[in-house]
């Protein structure tokens, strides 16, 4: 058994306040730990009440007493880590024109530098290079800070950025001219990050958050002019939807995509006319989702799930029906539905289609000659890969580049010529301190579900662990949004692996791993397949012996999070200690407060309590903070951000003041949070791995290794 701290662990006062809801009395004794000036404090760190900041830095000095004899081991880890970092790393440049555009770090330095050089030079061995945005420099003085998009205006001659200060993602966009190197006077405050450049150059549209943090304005912005006199060309009224601004690939449409989690909209505006008014693609439909490219013709290409195709297929429409209104009237087959082969992503090119999608568990890239209909697949060898697409910014290209990894294999990056299939590796990730990827394993294995499913679980480890049952386990969970957990190469988890951990992701419902059914079996009244799954996949970790339920340590973050706290509450007895970062686990409180950032848009996810008794009675059944009982939990460390508009501080907060008064034993319970950051944590890449240092130090204590 741990030892708990020397000090006795802070008490958070209880003040209780009752609701009611569906005639149903609630009483939540924790509810002043949520600031009412919530919205002031995500600007303004330091307009937090004195007494809640009070708590919370007593729960962060609590836990640096609990850690304090891992302050050694957290020093090591961070070395290790921070060795297998290249520290003046750079990107492979990405040509567009007369320029190729890259980032790049300097040794020491915690941000990225925005970079170019001449397109001529992009094979040089020492390409002359201009500096368009300094991130250290930009950073100096702050306590956060964090670069957001960047875009280049379509003549080169501007950069329209944007960066957070606080961790809250209310984002300052500026316009920096690019031959004097200074930004213009045009600033602009409380955007959702960077901007979209007109065909011209001379206008830029941006979304603008509102004081609940919710994208639901888009502005037209003139270069030059008093961004107080910008032109609102679209509002969105319904609060349950997000709204973002992007460009098609051919450059030729500005896209407003206004979306759920289920459903979506989009809008275009020619790049070339500006000022027109936008026309909406197909008027939303619940449950249906598109997303617009243009193949630079007459034609659109939309990838959707409409008319029951859950895996999605890929439609042509007419661009003049479209702006004339038809909707999908007009839509007509170019890739169909196909059961299991779920089409993740599409983007068009001048000759050639290339879309991502996932089938029997794997992505892969699919690429279609658009003169006569040919598709060929790149394929890959290992049992569990990772594949990410980089689009570029041409679209009259015969090239794409791919990056590629396993959690063996380190990240390379590829051009790949779509005619002559020719593949060139540009990039393989340096791992300065040394890696050889015979020394590890990586393994898919299925663990049995109760009814009847099959769980992939990916593993990691040192080809000499002993799989007998003595090896610890970090055993980590999402399981939510439809976001699939890649099998990718992490050069953290290796300080895991080498100390004989076996590191593990469990692809549970809630996910797309095994298709849009994984998704749709993991959500509103079936979410509970999330936690069950996740207890699966531990349980036969431990049958299996690859490790034993005394030593798992399972880790979330976020809606994995609420995982990690709901299969606390459900099976604490499988699991040695839990690891919640930012976590989602005041469910029910959250989902009935609308004027909360994400409530209303979160809701075809969760269910709506407000509106529906029968949502409500659901979420109550699982949310992790309400079922806190009187029982034995594991060792559990809780991180959060004070400046998180995602997961606010106050449901960590809160979790772990309740685990505090009610549960029966006296195992480790802590508490951290980031006074100075959000949902991202710190943002400097070597500040953030401190933070993973310290996690990491926590599992190793729990795992007897520390």
């Amino acid at each position: 058994m741990l030892k708990t701290n020397p000090s006795p662990a802070p008490r958070a006062e209880k003040r209780p306040v009752t609701a009611t809801v569906h005639g149903i009395d609630r009483t939540d004794p924790y509810a002043w730990l949520r600031a009412d000036n919530w919205q002031e404090v995500m600007r303004a760190p330091d307009t937090l009440d004195p007494a809640i900041r009070a708590y919370l830095e007593a729960e962060n000095a609590y836990l640096e007493e609990g850690l304090a004899d891992t302050s050694a081991l957290q020093h090591t880890l961070f070395g290790e880590m921070k060795g297998r970092i290249k520290e003046d790393d750079s990107s492979v440049p990405t040509a567009d024109g007369p320029f190729a555009y890259g980032v790049r770090f300097v040794t020491g330095g915690q941000h990225p530098k925005l970079v170019r050089i001449a397109r001529d030079d992009i094979d040089a061995k020492a390409p002359t290079e201009e500096l368009l945005i300094d991130g250290d420099k930009e950073a100096e003085g702050k306590a956060y800070f964090r670069l957001a998009g960047a875009m280049h205006s379509p003549d080169h001659d501007k950069l329209a950025w944007a960066f957070d200060d606080t961790g809250s993602e209310f984002y300052t966009l500026l316009i920096r001219d690019l031959a004097s190197g200074e930004d213009l006077a045009d600033r602009i405050p409380d955007t959702g990050g960077g901007g979209v450049w007109s065909a011209c150059g001379r206008h830029v549209f941006y979304v603008r958050l509102d004081e609940n943090h919710r994208p639901s304005k888009l502005f037209r912005h003139e270069i030059g002019s008093d961004p107080a006199n910008d032109v609102l060309v679209y509002e969105e009224a319904d609060a349950g939807f997000f709204m973002g601004v992007g460009k098609t690939q051919s450059g030729r449409f500005i896209t407003i995509d206004i979306h759920d989690h289920e459903t979506s909209e989009v809008h275009l505006i020619p790049a070339d006319d500006p000022t027109a008014a936008p026309v909406c693609v197909a008027p939303r439909q619940t449950a249906t989702e598109y997303s617009v490219e243009d193949d630079g013709g007459a034609q659109l290409v939309i990838l959707t799930n409409a008319e029951r195709s859950e895996d999605f297929r890929i439609v042509t429409a007419p661009v003049a029906d479209t702006l004339a209104g038809k909707g999908r009237s007009v839509w007509t087959d170019l890739v169909p539905h196909k059961p299991g082969r779920l089409i993740l992503s599409h983007t068009l090119y001048a000759k050639h289609m290339v879309r991502l999608e996932r089938e029997d568990g794997l992505p892969r890239i699919v690429v279609r000659r658009l003169a006569d209909g040919l598709e060929h697949a790149i394929a890959f060898d290992e049992e569990a890969y990772a594949l990410g697409m980089a689009d570029g910014y041409e679209f009259n290209t015969n090239r794409i580049r791919f990056t590629y990894s396993s959690m063996t294999t380190p990240s390379q990056v590829y051009d790949y010529d779509m005619e002559t299939r020719a593949r060139t590796l540009r990039k393989t990730q340096d791992v300065p301190s040394g890696h050889d990827p015979k020394d590890y394993v990586t393994r898919r294995i299925h663990a049995p579900a109760a009814d009847g499913e099959s769980v992939p679980v990916t593993l990691l480890y040192r080809a000499d662990t002993p799989l007998d049952g003595s090896a610890p386990c970090l055993l980590y969970g999402y399981g939510s949004y439809g976001i699939s957990m890649p099998a990718g190469f992490n050069t953290n988890c290796l300080s895991l692996a080498d100390r004989g951990f076996v590191y593990a992701i469990a692809h549970v419902r809630g996910g797309k791993d095994k298709g849009f059914r994984w998704y749709a079996d993991g959500r509103r009244e079936t979410k509970t397949n999330t936690f069950t799954d996740f207890i699966a996949a531990a349980r036969h970790l431990a049958s299996e012996r690859f490790t034993s339920a005394e030593r798992i340590v399972a880790q979330g973050g976020s809606a994995g999070g609420m995982l990690m706290g709901a299969v606390a509450n459900m099976a604490p007895d499988a699991f040695g200690g839990l690891i919640a970062e930012v976590p989602f686990v005041d469910v029910l409180n959250t989902m009935l407060d609308d004027t909360l950032p994400l409530t209303p848009p979160e809701w075809p996810e969760w269910g709506n309590p407000i509106a529906s008794k029968e949502d409500y009675a659901y979420i109550a059944a699982y949310s992790p903070y309400d079922n806190v009982t009187a029982q034995a939990y594991p060792p559990i460390l809780a991180v959060g951000g004070l400046t998180d508009p995602r997961v606010t501080y106050w449901e960590p907060a809160k979790w772990v003041a309740r685990l505090r008064e009610l549960r029966t034993n006296d195992a480790p319970l802590y508490l951290k949070t980031n006074m100075d950051a959000g949902h991202g944590g710190a943002s400097g890449r070597f500040d953030r791995l401190k933070e993973v240092a310290l996690v990491y130090a926590f599992a190793l204590k729990v795992a007897g290794k520390a």
